[in-house]
């Protein structure tokens, strides 16, 4: 296991979310490497933190009442009933804004393993962007980054140079969705980051072509070639629909 591999499931292990066989490949390689032991400590620190602290707060009685004071008393109409559920969701802030796009979308997607999935490549796309979570492997050279999954993961994502649309390739990386590698291809536009993430496609289930948006996300998922393809961006609909057409066109077997 890699650097770049451990620091993908560090909070998944400490979540215990991950099967015994990846967290004891985490827990080894972590063993060895000093820089991703000392990070994994403070990981662990900042988590025991959090689950020791207060995640939730009651507002004062006093505010209760200055509020229904201001406020005209209305009668219990749906619409009314949902407005405290409405600012309960506002107050969990903005470091939450990422989960809850995440929920709503499932609701579009589907149920069971559907949701899950899409849940994960979601997450894989919001971590991306934090930090130097973004590449493994930074070329806009598409025979630099294609053999670069070589022996790293089961399946060979198709990779093209659409630099002459105006998507140059950045790069790819490697992340996890349903416990598995998965290749992922990064693309920009202007500032946007458009990742796409590659799967196995499994015989058993059927996924329609979908383009959903929500909460500044765009998510466009197509099937093609045996394989399952998700790209993610905050790039405007229009735009992100010009590039799967044009990755689309240049993937396509003649």
């Amino acid at each position: 296991m890699t650097c770049a591999e451990s620091k993908l499931l560090m909070h998944a292990l400490l979540d215990g979310e991950l099967d015994a066989g990846h967290a004891r490949e985490v827990e080894q390689h972590v063993a060895t490497c000093p820089s991703c032991a000392a990070e994994l400590e403070a990981y662990g620190k900042m988590h025991e933190a959090m689950s020791a602290a207060p995640l939730r707060f009651t507002a004062p009685a006093s505010l209760r009442r200055r509020i229904d004071a201001e406020v005209p008393a209305r009668a219990q109409t749906p619409r009314a009933v949902n407005r405290r559920s409405m600012l309960q969701g506002f107050a969990l802030g903005s470091a939450f804004s990422g989960a809850l796009a995440a929920s709503v979308m499932l609701g579009l997607f589907g149920t069971g393993q559907d949701e899950h999935l899409l849940g994960d490549v979601l997450s894989a796309h919001m971590r991306s962007l934090q930090g130097e979570h973004l590449t493994d492997v930074q070329s806009s050279d598409r025979h630099t980054v294609k053999p670069w999954f070589n022996g790293r993961v089961d399946i060979s994502p198709p990779v093209v140079d659409l630099a002459a649309d105006g998507f140059p390739l950045a790069g790819g990386r490697l992340d996890y969705i349903d416990g598995n590698p998965v290749p992922t291809l990064i693309y920009r536009r202007r500032m946007h980051v458009i990742n796409v993430f590659v799967l196995s496609r499994d015989a058993s289930t059927s996924r329609v072509s979908s383009f959903e948006s929500v909460r500044g996300f765009n998510v466009r998922h197509w099937t093609a070639q045996g394989l399952d393809f998700f790209a993610v961006s905050d790039l405007n609909p229009q735009e992100l629909g010009e590039f799967v057409q044009k990755f689309e066109t240049a993937t396509r077997p003649a």
